[in-house]
């Protein structure tokens, strides 16, 4: 398990001011050591579900997870200092003694305490503004930037937590390694520097995994958004039903998030995808849908769409009523996350011209089809890391090339994650005119292994090896073979890391820069980015 502490502080918390905070009908069950008025009165510093986290005073809670119990290091807890601890197994099962001295809390859901003590300590900030949670396989960070700027268009003070960092104020903080939201104790404390900052809003990127692992039990949202439900994290999800029930439980959390003062809880669906037949039933007290279709029936949608080399024009279609939008983002799948965005802003009543200002108003998004170089040939880097994501990735540079030019994507797939996508994104690699097939975090995995797994996708579709792919496990050099095979006129595109700091080999995070190992291989060829 990995914890991040947050950089927030909240005003002195002891353990009896966090006990009275908790809900009617959540109060934990009294330890079976009896609370001396000094551990009660004493300061907590934080609380923590990583046992190499804690720290003298700190609360430490256990559950059992799918990999390991952490029950197994309630005694290490205890002995780096924790004032009290709660888990799931009685105290007479514990794998490992506790000492008799330390306050131990059997709780039914681990998970679900280790939210609720988390927002109780921070005194539930998600209650004190407006919250926006942005779910969906693919354009989550795209659509929670451009959600974020229509509200700040509209005046609104507004947080974002996403893939790529957290903005608090003119802040931006590391969430942690390959982390999009953040573990309980951590986004709970991001969200009180939000709220102690003055922010009236919040943009929250949710990912599947937050949602099934409780992260964020006990954020109370206003507005969900859903962009697509793809392939994608099967390998701990299991189906992509279950992969779906997961995200529909953000829209879920509507009906149970608390009400706020002239905010309806509102759902932005996609018409186009296929989770709309699953999210449409749930509860909302508003819905809107967006589609990139005219005959679809959705509440707002694009006509009128074209892209060029400076992004894409469309005609928002609205109930607001229509107007001419300059995205300076390309592909036609951002323009559906700027009607996702759209939605969100229709539901918080931000009229249509401030919505547009917005929108127009991000002029990049790191690592999301960024053009890094200009010259004889372009090369972009880009997030794709995904069958659908990679497909959409291609298609799009297919149409950015120019004339006589080829698409080199560079692409791998990370180790211990979704094993059936491999094959998949070989499949779709087909599109481009050449592929590099290389590393993306391979952890404990052979990379080559993971490589042959996409390359079988690839002799599927009638690719051949030397011809239209070639391997290279070291994605420093993958890049360098793109740079160094690129003709004029071509177009090369990097996919899968992007924004990300670090690639993980083994156990261990080692420092990447997706941007500096284009330049190193530009340099390599005479070249060099302005």
């Amino acid at each position: 398990m990995s914890s991040h502490t947050s950089q927030a502080t909240s005003s002195l918390t002891t353990l009896h001011t966090l006990l009275e905070r908790l809900p009617e009908g959540w109060a934990l069950a009294a330890p079976e050591t009896p609370l001396s008025e000094a551990a009660l009165s004493a300061a907590i510093p934080a609380i923590t579900d990583d046992s190499r986290q804690v720290t003298p005073g700190a609360l430490f809670v256990a559950y059992r997870g799918r990999k390991t119990d952490s029950h197994r290091y309630l005694a290490q807890a205890a002995q780096a200092g924790a004032c009290a601890v709660a888990g799931e197994r009685p105290r007479a099962e514990l794998p490992t003694p506790l000492p008799e001295t330390v306050p131990y809390w059997q709780v039914k859901d681990g998970r679900l305490a280790f939210a609720l003590l988390s927002a109780a300590y921070y005194e539930f900030p998600s209650r004190k503004m407006i919250v926006v949670g942005v779910t969906g396989t693919d354009g989550k960070t795209t659509t929670s930037t451009l959600t974020h700027s229509v509200l700040r268009a509209h005046g609104l003070q507004t947080g974002l937590i996403s893939t790529i960092a957290a903005q608090v104020g003119g802040d931006e903080l590391d969430t942690g390694f390959h982390v999009t939201t953040p573990e309980a104790f951590a986004l709970q404390g991001f969200l009180a520097q939000m709220a102690a900052n003055g922010s009236q809003a919040v943009v929250l990127e949710t990912t599947s995994h937050a949602l099934d692992q409780k992260r964020v039990a006990w954020v109370d949202y206003d507005v969900a958004a859903v962009t697509n439900v793809t392939h994608e994290h099967l390998d701990w999800h299991g189906t992509w039903e279950n992969y779906m029930n997961a995200k529909a439980d953000l829209f879920r959390a509507l009906r149970i998030s608390a009400h706020k003062p002239g905010v309806a809880k509102s759902a932005i669906m996609n018409r186009d995808d296929a989770s709309y037949r699953y999210l449409e039933p749930i509860w909302a007290e508003q819905k809107l849908t967006y589609s990139l279709r005219a005959d679809a029936q959705a509440t707002i949608s694009a006509r009128d769409i074209t892209s060029g080399r400076d992004g894409m024009r469309f005609t928002l279609v609205s109930p607001a009523g229509e107007a001419p939008v300059r995205l300076n983002l390309f592909g036609s799948y951002n323009v559906a996350n700027a009607l996702a965005a759209t939605g969100v802003g229709l539901a918080l009543g931000v009229p249509l011209p401030t919505i547009v200002k917005g929108l127009e108003a991000v002029r990049r998004i790191k690592g999301r089809m960024e053009l890094v170089y200009q010259g004889d040939f372009d090369v972009f880097v880009d997030f794709a890391h995904t069958p659908n994501a990679l497909r959409e990735t291609i298609r799009l540079a297919h149409t950015l090339v120019r004339p006589g030019g080829r698409v080199i994507v560079v692409f791998g797939s990370a180790g211990l994650r979704d094993v059936e996508k491999r094959a998949l994104m070989g499949q779709e690699a087909v599109a481009a005119d050449f592929s590099v097939i290389t590393a993306e975090d391979p952890r404990t995995e052979n990379v080559n292994d993971i490589i042959e797994e996409i390359v079988s996708g690839l002799r599927e579709k009638g690719a051949r090896e030397g011809d239209d792919f070639v391997r290279e496990p070291d994605r420093a050099e993958a890049i360098a073979t793109a740079v160094r095979l690129a003709r004029p006129n071509d177009l090369i595109v990097t996919c899968g890391k992007a924004h990300e700091t670090s690639m993980c080999y083994g156990e261990v995070e080692t420092p990447w820069d997706e941007f500096a190992a284009v330049r190193s291989a530009l340099a390599r060829r005479g070249l060099s980015v302005d």
